[in-house]
């Protein structure tokens, strides 16, 4: 048995690619929009985190979903043209831009949720208990094997002193 870089054997790695092939193909790019509405990763987590604290600065956005300001703001433009977002400026301080849901936008939000929760629940009521703890056992290990890779990227780099004579 053969073991690739990652250390994964020839028949595992087949395996794998053949699902992918699969699931690709079962998502159609119609449930795919469904799901996801036409929205961007950033986009939806940009959702989430209004839907958690309703108003939020620019700030905040780039650090929740790790990207600089100047790229927080494209997005952001880009939700507000396409009437997702308002901004209004803080009663407390003029100076600072709030970030909220238009009533478009929250709309937009609902029916994510809707349809995340509809083949959410499709799938899980097809799984028996046996599946359904097996399922979270896997998928609290997969957390965990992220969270690891995570830290490993955020552990800084040692510099290497080089002697110059």
């Amino acid at each position: 048995m053969k073991l690739n870089e990652q250390g994964i054997s020839q028949e595992t790695f087949q395996i794998i690619a053949d699902y992918i092939e699969e699931i690709k193909d079962l998502l159609s790019s119609d449930i795919w929009e469904n799901i996801f509405l036409n929205c961007s990763k950033n986009e939806v987590l940009i959702f989430w985190l209004l839907y958690q604290r309703s108003e939020v600065n620019m700030t905040e956005i780039a650090e929740y979903i790790h990207v600089p300001l100047n790229t927080a703001t494209g997005i952001i433009n880009r939700m507000e043209k396409n009437e997702l977002i308002v901004r209004t400026r803080s009663k407390e301080d003029k100076r600072v831009v709030l970030i909220g849901f238009s009533e478009k936008g929250m709309a937009q939000f609902q029916n994510l949720i809707n349809e995340l929760m509809y083949y959410g629940m499709k799938v899980m009521s097809s799984f028996t208990k046996e599946e359904m703890d097996l399922f979270y056992k896997m998928t609290t290990k997969v957390k965990g094997i992220l969270r690891q890779e995570k830290k490993k990227e955020e552990t800084p780099k040692k510099v290497r002193k080089i002697r110059i004579e």
